[in-house]
């Protein structure tokens, strides 16, 4: 199959999932013998120019004509049988859906919930906020200036939201969407997507690592991720400066706006075992989570399908886990961790000490946690519903061409 893949690149100061999950599939495609070229654009090409490219990408991001006339070279050039986007932000615009047409199939993977809420993260003031989805309409997002707390940065998203809407870019120009979880797939129905059109593929771990035995292991729990309010990581340290000396320890890897002020709350308590590792390569990173017992993970929005999940599954390593959004159904489905209340120390603190302290229990989770990733979360698994999708994507095209 002729796969061109399309995907705007975040800058390479931020460590992106979707930059990870866009390259782990190109690479899957590849492997199994499909021929795939890109269409791509970085956002360090604005970020270099300051505040002209600030502007640049702001008037970029309802709709670009440079990427609408790339596209359509590009899809006249190697005539692919799809077209798979990953990421249209800030550079590449939507506009680029019909501009494809019917020449290929067009499918888009959903990494977060930019088609509705101009933030992506459905989050305002701390807490989990969907009235953009809810509501159909941008203007929620634009009265509180939700992407980077300013009306003039929300602006250009929510006039794209808003513009994609009214176009119908998404009932009529997309032939199928990749939700990663059921969660997600349902709250975009919600929001307006056609349900017929919107399938279901978590991400996957390239390779098959061997997990560690459990008796080697460091008796140890790992956050790894960004230290920033969504993530959850200032009731982590309050949960573990709450157990004390007896704590097992926690490895935190990454870095982020919030670890001067989690430090601070470490040092308060200086008896309690809180490791601050920083940022680490990719391979150190996966190395924390595959000699841990347990990895952590206090999310306070909705999540897509974390990364970091898939790691600890593909090592086997049980996962906790607060209760909003896709994760519990996540680790409850495979009985592959333990659920606690989002933002809430307390109730953190006792779901994983119990299962800390229950003998055997978290080698059991472990796995089911590797059970899980041998069923649904391998190379093998992921290339199967990926090129199901396809397939229904150019069924769907076709009969759209037809209809014309």
């Amino acid at each position: 199959m002729k796969i061109l893949l399309a995907h705007n690149y975040y800058g390479s100061t931020a460590p992106s999932g979707e930059n990870q999950v866009f390259e782990a599939e190109r690479g899957l495609l590849r492997q199994r013998g499909h021929c795939v070229r890109e269409f791509v654009r970085r956002s360090d090409e604005i970020r270099d120019q300051g505040a002209w490219g600030a502007v640049k990408g702001a008037c970029a991001v309802p709709w670009n004509p440079w990427s609408v006339v790339a596209i359509r070279r590009a899809v006249d050039a190697f005539q692919p049988d799809v077209v798979h986007v990953h990421n249209t932000f800030p550079l590449i615009s939507p506009g680029i859906f019909p501009a494809i047409g019917h020449r290929a199939a067009r499918v888009l993977t959903l990494h977060n919930y930019r088609l509705f809420c101009p933030a992506a993260i459905p989050m305002r003031a701390g807490k989990v906020c969907t009235d953009c989805l809810d509501r159909h309409s941008a203007w929620p997002a634009l009265r509180h200036g939700c992407y980077r707390n300013s009306r003039l940065a929300t602006v250009p998203l929510a006039f794209s939201v808003g513009l994609r809407r009214m176009l119908g870019t998404w009932t009529r120009h997309v032939d199928a969407f990749i939700a990663l979880t059921d969660f997600q797939r349902d709250r975009m129905i919600a929001a307006g997507l056609p349900a017929e059109l919107v399938h279901v593929k978590p991400n996957f771990y390239p390779g098959n690592p061997t997990p560690a035995p459990w008796a080697a292991r460091r008796p140890s729990v790992v956050f790894a991720g960004r230290l920033t309010a969504e993530k959850g990581v200032i009731a982590l340290v309050r949960a573990w400066t709450q157990w004390g000396a007896a704590a097992p320890e926690l490895r935190i890897v990454g870095d982020g706006e919030l670890r001067g002020d989690l430090e601070r709350l470490a040092a308060a308590a200086p008896e309690t075992p809180i490791r601050f590792l920083g940022q680490l390569p990719g391979e150190a990173a996966q190395a924390e989570i595959a000699h841990a017992r347990l990895l952590v993970l206090p999310s306070e929005w909705f999540e897509g399908f974390p990364m970091v999940i898939r790691e600890a599954f593909a090592f086997g390593v049980p996962a906790a886990v607060s209760a909003i959004g896709p994760l519990p159904a996540i680790v409850q489905a495979s009985s592959s961790g333990v659920v606690f209340a989002p933002a809430h120390p307390e109730s953190l603190l006792r779901e994983v000490r119990t299962a800390w302290e229950t003998p055997g229990l978290l080698e059991q989770l472990g796995q089911g946690a590797r059970q899980a990733f041998e069923a649904r979360y391998t190379e093998d698994a992921n290339a199967q519903t990926l090129m199901a999708i396809y397939q229904q994507a150019i069924t769907v095209n076709q009969e759209r061409r037809g209809a014309q």
